[in-house]
């Protein structure tokens, strides 16, 4: 792909993910979901703020609002480091492999960009994450009108964070580093302790609120 993924439309971004090519893909797309998630919490602080009816809650959502908005911008990175990774590890295993020598420097290489592969994917489902103690608040003080677009928040952070994990799942079965491996691995499952419940706590609170 060579258009930078901010910098295309919506279109052009289902047209190239349904084609035959390996990006963008499911990491990218993980990365985007949690991006969309960090838009709607903006977009309900945005609703919320300067509004009397919510006088009490105006700083914390202002506040709810600028951490939303950097984890968006970083999410929205994460997207498109996520293909320039992809690209970099193809170009690795193109290297030659003519002489032991050629091999020896090949899989050093694979091994390295390779880590770096795993490393987006564990920032996105980190930063998808961070995104919940965002929710609960806001479905609970923000505006109500727009208390389903914070559960819609939550439960695209529920996608998201599987999505990109399951992309350091696959590359930690080639990783030879075994500290680095182990490592990951507990992050990985750190990531998903108590996401259903969390989700869940906000899907309840929204829910409580739209019955009045």
């Amino acid at each position: 792909m060579s258009d930078r993924l901010l910098d295309i439309t919506v279109g052009q971004f289902l047209d190239q993910l349904a084609s035959g090519t390996p990006t963008p893909g499911g990491g990218s797309v993980a990365a985007l979901t949690g991006a969309m998630a960090a838009g709607l919490i903006t977009m309900v602080c945005d609703l919320t703020i300067g509004k009397k009816q919510y006088a009490d809650f105006e700083a914390e959502a202002r506040t709810i609002r600028g951490r939303a908005e950097e984890l968006r911008a970083e999410l929205q990175q994460l997207a498109q480091a996520d293909i320039d990774v992809f690209n970099q590890l193809s170009a690795v295993y193109r290297l030659p492999r003519t002489t032991e020598a050629d091999a020896a420097s090949r899989r050093a290489a694979i091994q390295t960009v390779i880590r770096q592969a795993t490393e987006i994917p564990l920032r996105t489902g980190r930063a998808a994450v961070a995104l919940l103690p965002l929710c609960a608040p806001l479905a609970r003080h923000g505006n109500r009108t727009a208390v389903t677009d914070v559960a819609g928040a939550a439960i695209l952070v529920r996608a998201a964070v599987p999505a990109a994990l399951i992309n350091v799942e696959s590359n930690l079965a080639v990783i030879e580093e075994q500290i680095f491996v182990r490592a990951a691995r507990a992050q990985a499952e750190d990531l998903l302790i108590g996401l259903d419940e969390e989700v869940e706590g906000v899907l309840s609170i929204a829910r409580a609120r739209l019955k009045g």
